[in-house]
């Protein structure tokens, strides 16, 4: 005899199934992943520790024990001896000073050229472009002696615009700006155009501002490049009163400034130079994320 319909929904209900296997299989696999992480993560933060760690020894202590992380005792002789022994005032002021004009200028050049090569028509355009990529492929040391021979002739050798204004142009930079005004509509410049906009205008007051993503990211870039730059430095000015804290890092890890291996010393001089560009990037890190995932619409 068979079961009614309402003998079948008064029945209950089925017990329930075990979980299946592929959620447990899940689970190792995102605790295997989160402990590769870490084990990378260690990895990498475990020499800015060990940094910190030597930078607050003796000479003596560093050179015996440099992993040990846990100085006995703690002393901030090395960074004493970098502001009363050494350039290091001098040296973080003309860094500065270099990196922001540096990055000002690149930031504005880099949006001009970027537009100009993205939205201007003019003959030739698709020449400069390739140029511009071919100048990113040639490897920096090989223009370090025409870059010499350039200041020497435009006499600004040993000066603060044989520092600066070579570094302001950008290729990188423009083969970015370029990429990213070319993705905004062209219908928001007619617009511009239709209300008596000129070119100007409407790249400074109605694209410009679209693109602050890409301006940020430039922006970011520019200031790091500049502030770790060595090689130009080196070739641009051999004055003391324009040593820049990459030069003066470089003497000190060449053993320029003593002849005891001055572990502490260096290392306190690195940590110091190090914290601009942290900061920078811990600040400004969800617009770099932004700008990475092609944020055009803020």
């Amino acid at each position: 005899m068979g079961t009614t319909t309402a003998e079948r929904s008064a029945a209950p209900a089925p017990a329930a199934q075990p979980a299946p296997r592929s959620g447990k299989r899940f689970r190792w696999t995102t605790a295997t992943s989160y402990t590769v992480l870490a084990v990378l993560a260690l990895v990498y933060v475990l020499p800015f520790f060990v940094q910190l760690a030597n930078s607050l020894k003796t000479d003596a202590e560093a050179t015996a024990s440099p992993l040990d992380l846990v100085p006995v005792p703690p002393t901030f002789s090395a960074y004493e001896q970098l502001f009363s022994g050494l350039p290091f005032g001098l040296a973080a002021t003309n860094s500065v000073v270099v990196a922001l004009s540096v990055t000002a200028g690149r930031v504005f050049f880099s949006c001009l050229a970027g537009y100009a090569l993205a939205r201007l028509q003019f003959r030739g355009s698709s020449l400069v472009m390739a140029l511009f990529i071919a100048v990113m492929a040639v490897p920096g040391v090989v223009l370090l002696i025409p870059k010499f021979l350039v200041l020497n002739q435009l006499g600004i050798y040993n000066s603060y615009a044989g520092l600066i204004i070579p570094l302001m142009a950008d290729a990188a930079g423009v083969f970015i700006m370029r990429n990213f005004f070319t993705a905004i509509p062209r219908s928001v410049e007619e617009a511009a155009k239709l209300d008596g906009a000129g070119a100007f205008r409407t790249f400074w007051s109605v694209v410009l501002p679209m693109a602050r993503p890409a301006v940020i990211t430039i922006t970011i870039l520019s200031f790091q490049a500049s502030w770790n730059e060595l090689s130009h430095f080196i070739v641009a000015t051999n004055s003391p009163d324009l040593i820049t804290l990459t030069k003066l890092v470089a003497q000190l890890a060449s053993g320029g400034q003593g002849q005891s291996n001055q572990y502490p010393l260096k290392l306190a001089a690195a940590l110091l130079m190090t914290i601009p560009v942290a900061v920078l990037f811990f600040v400004f890190q969800k617009r770099i994320m932004a700008s990475a995932e092609g944020a055009v619409k803020e």
